[in-house]
């Protein structure tokens, strides 16, 4: 079944965000929204993943759990998500540090 799907990109090449907008709308400059299937949705983050390069990437989608959503992450960013008994929670890595910091 087909479902609400968000993406947000920085800094990825232009072939791929052509690439996206013949699967979800861009409603602003590398935001996406769209409902398509998990197949689909899998397939396009296979895609990312592969060429996100110096970019990054934030994937949103439904899930059957606590938050009603799950996050995938690509590239390197300052936000990491953690899973904290279930919940998925954001932890911010400062300046320098290699890894976010657990809570």
């Amino acid at each position: 079944m087909a479902s609400m799907t968000v993406l947000a990109t920085t800094a990825v090449p232009d072939h791929l965000r052509g690439a996206l907008t013949r699967w979800l709308l861009e409603v602003t400059p590398e935001l996406y929204v769209g409902t398509v299937s998990a197949r689909v949705r899998d397939e396009l983050w296979a895609s990312i993943t592969a060429c996100v390069r110096n970019g990054t990437a934030v994937l949103a989608y439904p899930s059957d759990n606590e938050q009603g959503f799950e996050l995938r992450t690509a590239g390197e960013q300052r936000r990491s998500p953690l899973d904290f008994d279930g919940l998925t929670l954001v932890a911010f890595r400062e300046e320098g540090q290699q890894t976010a910091k657990p809570f």
